[in-house]
């Protein structure tokens, strides 16, 4: 007999809201949930896949430990006692900085995710923490956090009001959104055009998303940076900026306008290949419209400029008066967020408060730089310990790190790694331990992080749809129990990691003065918490202490747990709005238009007028149906268009002798790999692309559907040494690649 269910989905950053068919404890069916508050319907072909993605065979059911050479399943109390006789003698004989961790993009797709590896992290102490976020959207964090003073508050565009949208690196109809939480944001970019707005698309790639927009320019890859100091230099010298009711939160003005007086659109025009008289419209257009906002992703991320592209973004929004105006850029308030502190000047933000060993690559946000993985582990210095042990939490570096050969040959020298992954996949192969969680549907989902990037404010939380499957372990209790094995606390009760934390957030809570329980008994606060887990009781405290919260008593009316669960289809908690100054965490208490980090590298900037490529450049490709590399083991999900193709320009191809079809050979700074041409006009002469998360031809995985067409890892032209300096991002689009038709 089936029923429904609804799940939110986890499968990328527009959280849409699933009706679930499960017949006994298989989902058959997937549609869009229409009472969704936030999606109202809509849903992709990732979502409509979601039964397939739950049900794939090749997904792990049981731990898996490494016995004379080989992974072999386990049992749970057998795989914790590995992990902690494997990573504390490790820890004790040389050190927390010795085990890395690394963390991978679906971290921030579930609740335990999101809830346990800061714990982790703090319980280790290691400096040696590396995540997805150095291959994609560090350089918007360091900006975020230079500009604002705090590295998660990244304003969105206003997407369902604005008059005006420049988008540049971004393809949304593919991506469904990334860095802006938007349902369908195909409908939402089609309804700005409805209703007489503007959109501009900024993108070497002739994408969906650019065949929609009312202008779409072909820049040269990398160029980013320098088209939006030409635009931003044209609103000085045209005296089009104006800064409105941002002016009282503001300060650098003036020295922005010296920073930036050699970019002009002529200076800039060569190297973007987008001519002069351009540019200029482009910023008269912003100036010109009654609201507007400017919006860059990962195109504009991963190349050598991003933190300064990202920088310029919001200085653009800054300068025209769009930033924190209602069709604009603005700052969502997401339910989980802190109590909001009162406005005044912060602490600001740093950078740099430790380096790698090898290269001497600074932090940012606590983080080293993903590409410095490998020698972090091969290379022996006089500098520290070498990272000898790793924990590995829903990352794939081998396909999604810069030169993944080396990274390969790294994993298998150390003394020690585990591996929380549901695949046996390129990376997780190398580990000692395997601890697989349990499919999506199993478990709960609330967006902790997404909410906080979302285009509208509100809130949403599914219990698991199926019971938790007999010998499975919920993702919670795995990530529980590892901290404890990691930190010398093996064999003790799960629980008491998540009675920790709320213990510490209530005695911190009833401290703060602008806290709603300020003065009250922690004790006390935690007896009202509701739940039947400890993630759910986590949840209810962070709701109760949050902006829209009942404060424990004080707001009736306000959100808490149980309040959410009467709502299963969501709480809309209203547009987004007006916010500053109060997200403002700079020493100043301002928006600091030229942090010293971004000023120091301008003359970086300077340079790049002078540069041009002299040969080919690859850039990157993604497909409404991907996401991350475990996706192409779903055949729903492959096929088609979604094929690991070089996208080549007719004219390059006329030029190099390559025919439609034919495999071709493309070699880069960390290697070369082979792959079959694509020749079509949607990617500008001078530029190809690869997709990214393919090369399923290393044995000893356990990826059976995507092995059958394991298509080339793009990220093996890479050598890792390619680095935008002030975030540590991985420089992924605009290098050099050499091609030649294989024989």
């Amino acid at each position: 007999m089936s029923r429904t269910a609804l799940r939110i989905c986890p499968l990328c950053e527009a959280t849409c809201g699933l009706t679930l068919t499960i017949e006994g404890t298989r989902v058959t069916g997937a549609r869009g949930d229409r009472e969704d508050v936030f999606s109202k319907g809509f849903i992709c072909p990732k979502g409509a896949s979601f039964g397939a993605v739950d049900s794939d065979p090749d997904r792990l059911r049981t731990p898996l430990v490494r016995r004379d050479g080989e992974l072999r399943e386990a049992t749970w109390e057998e795989a914790f006692d590995a992990v902690a006789a494997g990573l504390r003698p490790v820890v004790e004989g040389h050190g927390a900085d010795s085990v890395g961790v690394v963390l991978g993009n679906p971290n921030v797709h579930t609740v335990a995710g999101a809830l346990y590896p800061p714990v982790l992290l703090a319980g280790l102490r290691t400096r040696s923490l590396f995540t997805a976020s150095t291959v994609d959207q560090m350089p918007k964090h360091v900006s975020s956090g230079l500009l604002f003073g705090d590295a998660n508050a990244i304003p969105v565009p206003d997407l369902d009001h604005t008059d005006h949208l420049l988008l540049i690196g971004a393809n949304p109809l593919e991506s469904n959104g990334s860095l802006c939480t938007a349902p369908d944001f195909p409908g939402r970019l089609k309804a700005l055009k409805a209703r007489g707005g503007r959109l501009t698309v900024v993108d070497p790639r002739r994408t969906r998303t650019a065949r929609l927009a009312d202008r779409h320019l072909a820049i040269r890859p990398g160029a980013d940076a320098l088209l939006l100091a030409a635009m931003a230099h044209t609103l000085f010298a045209e005296d089009l900026a104006d800064l409105a009711h941002l002016a009282p939160h503001v300060q650098g003005l003036d020295e922005l306008r010296e920073s930036i007086r050699d970019f002009t659109p002529e200076a800039v025009a060569g190297a973007c290949d987008i001519d002069a008289p351009t540019i200029r419209s482009l910023a008269r257009e912003l100036a010109a419209a009654p609201t507007a906002a400017v919006y860059a992703r990962i195109g504009s991320c991963t190349v050598p400029h991003g933190t300064l592209a990202s920088w310029l973004v919001d200085v653009l929004n800054v300068l025209t008066g769009n930033l924190d105006r209602p069709g604009g850029a603005l700052f969502p308030q997401a339910a989980t967020d802190r109590t909001p502190r009162p406005a005044g000047p912060g602490r600001g933000f740093g950078l740099g408060r430790w380096h790698s060993r090898v290269r001497h690559l600074p932090e940012a946000k606590g983080e080293l730089p993903l590409s410095a993985l490998a020698e972090e582990i091969d290379t022996v210095t006089d500098q520290g310990e070498p990272v000898r042990a790793l924990i590995v939490v829903a990352a794939n570096p081998v396909l999604s790190a810069p030169d993944g050969d080396r990274l390969d040959k790294a994993l298998d020298s150390l003394d020690f790694m585990v591996s929380v992954d549901p695949y046996l996949n390129e990376t997780s192969r190398h580990a000692d331990v395997v601890l697989p969680p349990p499919p999506p549907s199993q478990s709960p989902h609330h967006d902790f992080a997404f909410n906080t990037l979302a285009v509208r404010n509100q809130v949403r939380y599914t219990r698991p749809a199926v019971p938790l499957e007999p010998g499975r372990m919920a993702e919670s209790e795995i990530l529980a129990r590892l901290i404890l094995a990691a930190t010398g606390m093996h064999g003790a009760d799960p629980a008491a990691v998540d009675a920790m934390v709320v213990d510490q957030a209530l005695g911190k809570a009833v401290q703060e003065k602008h806290s709603p329980v300020y003065g009250r008994d922690p004790k006390e606060l935690a007896g009202q918490l509701t739940g039947e887990s400890g993630p759910e009781r986590r949840l209810d405290m962070m709701l109760r202490l949050g902006p829209y919260g009942d404060g424990f008593g004080v707001r009736p009316d306000g959100l808490t747990l149980a309040r959410l669960l009467a709502h299963p289809h969501g709480i809309d908690l209203g547009p987004l709005r007006p916010r500053l100054p109060q997200p403002l965490k700079t020493r100043s208490g301002k928006v600091e238009l030229l942090p010293e980090p971004i000023a120091a590298d301008l003359p970086r900037l300077r340079q790049a007028l002078r540069e041009r490529p002299a040969g080919l450049v690859l850039v990157g490709r993604r497909h409404l149906r991907s996401n991350n590399s475990w996706m192409h083991n779903v055949p729903a999900l492959t096929g088609g268009s979604n094929r690991c193709t070089l996208h080549i320009h007719p004219e390059d191809a006329a030029r190099l002798g390559v025919r439609d079809g034919a495999d071709v050979r493309v070699k880069g700074a960390g290697g070369e790999v082979v792959a079959p041409a694509e020749v079509t006009d949607a990617v500008r002469p001078g530029v190809v692309s690869l997709p990214h998360g393919w090369g399923h031809d290393r044995p000893g995985t356990r990826l059976g559907h995507a092995a059958t067409a394991p298509g080339v890892n793009v990220n093996q032209l890479l050598d890792g040494s390619l680095l935008d300096p002030l975030s540590g991002n991985a420089v992924l689009n605009g290098i050099p690649v050499q091609l030649a038709a294989s024989l």
